[in-house]
């Protein structure tokens, strides 16, 4: 837009480039020198700019918006599905590159007026640029962060069979998200300005936007990056019609159930979906991709991690544990994310669940049973446990001397005027007041506490709870924003959140989760907007262009995702209901499945009578402590053998971390992304090198785009109109291992199962 927002006035005869040679001079008349002190931000990100190279233009909004609402959509479409899917904003940033360029061939370049404003723009301010192009993918990340708080929706209109007021559903989601952008705004000077807070994730980012806007020619006997993206994605659209409709079997397929289809024992050892996994194979991108998230985008070394861990926890600590009936493990099925009683039925919440208040019925409780849940399930609160502490204990042993370094520059480095980026920035453009943000912070903490008081107190929570986990945000922000933007590493805030909620407000499961979202999401978002805050500084991207866009795309997003969610859980019938849901129908919610259980073990029976000695696993204590040790012996021995690179390697919170995933992931899931993984990041890479830098991304998001298209198609034409498929064997989605699930407790009944 014309002269608005730090965007200088469009010009016709820009270049297509935004690193033109642009001089950017000291006060001496010279070149300025690139006095960025991380290196790898000194290799890839250009000291050069062009402020004169519009940004917020008419393809921005329009390409943005329509990312953004497509992305959100598709994500939250595909999060009730039996195979997840995250669509992430890579697919949005190599699509949307032809469109813009399109639009700048065909679109007229006369000014409109934005409606009921003085503001003018161009439709077409001249070749379609790069700035754009950021802006764009950082409108379609608002659309791919998801938005966490629809999961409450979720869990009391499809597990807890209760209404809800849509509006309050609404300003639930819409006040997370944007409490978020508060606190990103209160502690951008330290985490962008600062030149050691320099995002490491941001520069693969930084790499792919130069690559896909310089001039590319056809190698021989090979394709462009968007022809590749093309056949990719037309092939993986292609194929999903047989995962997707003909043959969902495929997904997960295993071939002991097949052998022995009458031996628990041997379902449980086989099962992909319910058992360890050995022997199971799925054949769908969906499988391989759809808890975990794409195995092509995972450095090598972090696969190795996390299958170590999960061949460790899986096929050495679970079978120990369940085969010796620890916690009563052979009453309940394997794994499993539902929770129990002590006669391995599932745990009837009505009984403890005061209908009236919607809390804990103490009596019931007491007359009832303790809460009971899988082995698997148990031992992955004891990684989370274990994890959040590594996290910390890693973290300060291996980066902690260079954090502190990094902050102790921050500090000195802000009193001057910053690296070449942030003087350019200065330089350039004109920074955004800081009362726009005070501003957003203060009414959406007024607008939060306003949607947890009223609507009846729909989601339990009162006004000090809102102020308490917006105290327990803003304290965590800052320190892991700085573990993030030096070390990659984001501890969660997730399981400390449910345990504080859980001791002081036990009883109250949606006051719970609700607190978890004000506490928890708001801190993700906060540093997911800080670093697109920081992808914009290193790209040249005026201010107030990046907060109208992170402004904009935040309520597009979080109004699309409820909208979505809301169409399906009052459209499709049974929704998330597994046991009364046709043959072939994918609407299984397997994560918000695991949502509502923890909703119970955190919100109804609560912390202390689960993990303290009024329940059945105290022990899990333990983790907390295993964690906080874990990295110190390989800090030890990679002090002690400095030339042995691969002990850096192990890192411990990835490791005890790999298959916290479970539930709702399963063992089929890890064992295809694992092969998947392994097959590109260490052998095509290593054998490769020239295809895989040049290809690898682009194939994972064709992969993700055709399976994504395919599935709204087939859903809009078909299964809209409970239209599921041929009738037959493979229609299952299930892996058919229908004994996997079974308890091997004596005396223990459970539908369709041999009673032992």
């Amino acid at each position: 837009m014309a002269g608005h927002n730090g965007d200088a006035v469009p010009h016709s005869d820009h270049p297509d480039n935004l690193y033109s040679d642009v001089d950017l001079t000291d006060k001496a008349g010279g070149e300025e020198m690139n006095d960025t002190p991380i290196e790898e931000v000194r290799l890839t990100v250009p000291i050069t700019d062009d402020p004169s190279i519009p940004a917020l233009t008419f393809r921005t909004w329009v390409l943005g918006i329509v990312s953004c609402c497509v992305l959100a959509f598709l994500n939250q479409f595909f999060g009730y599905r039996q195979n997840p899917i995250g669509i992430t904003s890579v697919s949005a940033q190599i699509v949307v590159l032809p469109l813009g360029v399109m639009m700048a061939k065909t679109l007229p370049a006369k000014s409109i007026t934005v409606p009921f404003t003085k503001w003018k723009c161009s439709m077409n301010p001249g070749p379609f640029n790069m700035k754009e192009h950021v802006l764009i993918t950082i409108f379609a990340n608002c659309g791919a962060n998801g938005v966490y708080a629809v999961g409450i929706t979720t869990i009391v209109m499809a597990f807890y069979h209760m209404k809800i007021d849509p509006w309050a559903a609404l300003l639930l989601s819409q006040t997370t998200q944007m409490l978020g952008y508060g606190w990103a705004g209160l502690f951008r000077k330290y985490l962008v300005d600062s030149p050691y807070m320099w995002w490491p994730s941001n520069l693969v980012q930084v790499s792919l936007f130069r690559a896909l806007h310089e001039k590319e020619k056809r190698p021989k006997g090979g394709y462009t990056r968007l022809q590749f993206f093309l056949i990719v994605c037309v092939g993986s659209f292609t194929y999903y019609l047989v995962p997707a409709y003909f043959f969902p079997s495929i997904a997960s397929i295993s071939v002991v159930c097949l052998i022995w289809k009458d031996s628990v024992l041997a379902q449980q050892l086989g099962s992909g979906l319910h058992g360890l996994g050995i022997g199971s194979v799925g054949f769908d991108w969906a499988t391989i991709s759809g808890f975990l998230g794409s195995p092509l985008a995972t450095p090598g070394f972090a696969i190795i991690n996390i299958l170590v861990g999960f061949f460790i926890f899986s096929y050495i600590i679970i079978p120990v544990c369940y085969f010796n009936n620890v916690y009563e493990a052979k009453r309940f099925p394997l794994i499993a994310s539902k929770t129990y009683d002590f006669e391995g039925q599932k745990y009837n919440i009505s009984r403890v669940l005061n209908p009236k208040t919607f809390q804990l019925d103490i009596t019931g409780y007491e007359n009832y049973s303790k809460l009971y849940i899988s082995a698997f399930f148990v031992f992955t609160y004891g990684c989370s446990f274990a994890t959040l502490a590594a996290a910390l204990s890693h973290v300060a042993l291996f980066d902690g001397k260079d954090i502190c370094k990094f902050w102790k520059k921050t500090t000195e480095t802000l009193k001057d005027e910053g690296d070449i980026h942030t003087r350019t920035m200065k330089k350039n453009y004109a920074t955004v007041p800081q009362w726009w943000f005070h501003t957003v912070l203060v009414s959406m903490i007024a607008l939060a506490i306003f949607t947890c008081e009223g609507f009846g107190k729909a989601f339990q929570l009162p006004w000090w709870g809102i102020l308490l986990a917006c105290a327990m945000s803003f304290i965590f922000t800052l320190p892991i924003g700085i573990i993030t933007a030096t070390t990659n590493q984001q501890p969660g805030l997730n399981v400390i959140t449910e345990l504080v909620i859980g001791y002081i407000y036990p009883g109250r499961p949606l006051a719970n989760v609700a607190f978890k979202v004000y506490g928890y999401i708001s801190m993700t978002q906060a540093l997911a907007f800080v670093a697109d805050f920081k992808l914009g500084h290193y790209m040249k991207i005026p201010p107030r262009s990046m907060f109208i866009v992170q402004l904009a795309g935040t309520i597009v997003a979080s109004t699309m995702y409820w909208c979505t969610s809301w169409w399906l859980l009052t459209t499709v019938e049974n929704i998330c209901d597994a046991s009364k849901l046709p043959d072939g129908s994918p609407w299984t919610c397997p994560g918000d499945e695991v949502f509502y259980n923890a909703s119970i073990i955190w919100g109804v029976i609560g912390p202390g009578r689960m993990f303290t000695t009024r329940g059945v696993y105290p022990e899990l204590n333990y983790f907390f402590l295993l964690g906080l040790l874990a990295p110190v012996p390989v800090w030890y021995f990679s002090k002690k053998f400095p030339h042995k690179k691969w002990i850096k390697q192990i890192n411990m919170p990835v490791l005890l971390g790999s298959t916290i995933a479970i539930p709702p992931a399963r063992t089929v899931n890890y064992m295809m992304w694992g092969a998947v993984g392994i097959f590109f990041n260490m052998y095509v890479y290593k054998k490769h090198r020239a295809w895989w830098a040049r290809h690898n991304y682009i194939l994972s998001a064709g992969l993700d785009a055709g399976v994504a298209f395919l599935a709204i198609l087939i859903y809009f034409t078909l299964q809209s109109r409970d239209i599921l498929g041929p009738q037959w064997w493979g229609l299952s989605t299930e892996d058919h291992c229908p004994l996997a699930t079974c308890p091997t407790a004596p005396g223990i009944k459970a539908k369709g199962c041999p009673v032992l």
